[in-house]
């Protein structure tokens, strides 16, 4: 929602993950409030992804924009109140381009992206886990088409 734990955490490791395999695909993260924009990731986010082998310092948290739905053509929300929020934004070419990250990671539903800030440090760890998952999923997917 604020762009400051899960999406910038999903949007480092698509990156890294993508330039490993050859895939040139842009990758942007936002959120659907603006209350953080401007700030950095959440530092125990930045510590776990870190940890991971994963770089968020130079990440600044932004807010969705309507240029965004024509500058990409799929748009991933990490839970079901942002997907709401992304379909209500983007009208009638939602159903189409816009889903639920974890449903591109094989894993059984329920297909919420955990959000880890009100939680304890394991919330974040288990937030690198389910990131690898999505975007090995979404990498998966974007090879087969």
């Amino acid at each position: 929602m604020g762009n400051i734990c899960r999406s910038p955490l999903v949007e480092a490791v698509a990156r890294k993950r993508f330039a490993e395999v050859g895939l040139k695909v842009e990758v942007a993260s936002c959120g659907t409030g603006g209350w953080h924009a401007g700030e950095q990731a959440d530092p125990r986010m930045r510590a776990a992804a870190a940890g991971a082998g994963y770089e968020l310092g130079g990440h600044r948290a932004r807010q969705l924009m309507l240029e965004d739905f024509d500058r990409y053509d799929l748009l991933l929300a990490m839970d079901s109140d942002n997907l709401r929020e992304m379909r209500r934004m983007m009208g009638a070419d939602a159903a189409r381009r816009a889903s639920l990250f974890l449903e591109w990671a094989g894993l059984a539903p329920p297909h919420e992206f955990p959000d880890p800030y009100y939680g304890e440090l394991t919330g974040f760890v288990q937030s690198i886990v389910l990131a690898e998952q999505g975007v090995r999923g979404l990498i998966e997917r974007l090879r087969a088409d």
